[in-house]
């Protein structure tokens, strides 16, 4: 997909309600899935074990955390969106919603389609609040949704 370019915050806010971005379709492997689980120590046989989840797993493989397809927003929003004058600093603030609508079995591809909700004034910047779908290739269901809050200073 093409990257959408921003000018700068002001041009962000006439963004406002419309989807802004569609990001590239990104492999979730077992490598990454194995090292997720190693640095969050969560070695649920359902994300590690691809014998066992073959043999005992409603989805017949191995499936990624619902956390690591959270983690992955940062960098599939990086790919998708450029600003031309970036702001000095962006933090994460949270998240008002989130689910875990469907599975993402180990191989698939996912992508975020990102909406830009609202901008609100803060001290010294802006909060933005970004409505983030995360699809899997030839699913009818996302696998996640999220209202994600990013502020942005300038």
């Amino acid at each position: 997909m093409p990257i959408t370019e921003i000018e700068n915050l002001t041009h962000l806010r006439a963004l406002v309600g419309k989807e802004i971005a569609v990001s590239d379709w990104f492999e979730v492997t077992q490598e990454r899935v194995n090292q997720f689980a190693d640095a969050t120590l969560d070695h649920q046989w359902i994300h590690i074990n691809e014998e066992r989840a073959k043999s005992e797993s409603p989805f017949g493989t191995t499936i990624a955390h619902g956390f690591l397809t959270l983690s992955l927003l940062p960098y599939l929003m990086q790919q998708s969106i450029k600003y031309k004058t970036p702001p000095k600093m962006g933090v994460n603030y949270g998240l008002n919603r989130l689910r875990f609508t469907s599975p993402v079995p180990v191989g698939s591809n996912i992508r975020a389609r990102v909406t830009l909700q609202a901008i609100e004034e803060i001290s010294g910047g802006v909060q933005v609040t970004w409505n983030v779908v995360v699809e899997r290739e030839g699913a009818e269901k996302p696998c996640l949704v999220a209202e994600w809050l990013g502020r942005s200073y300038e």
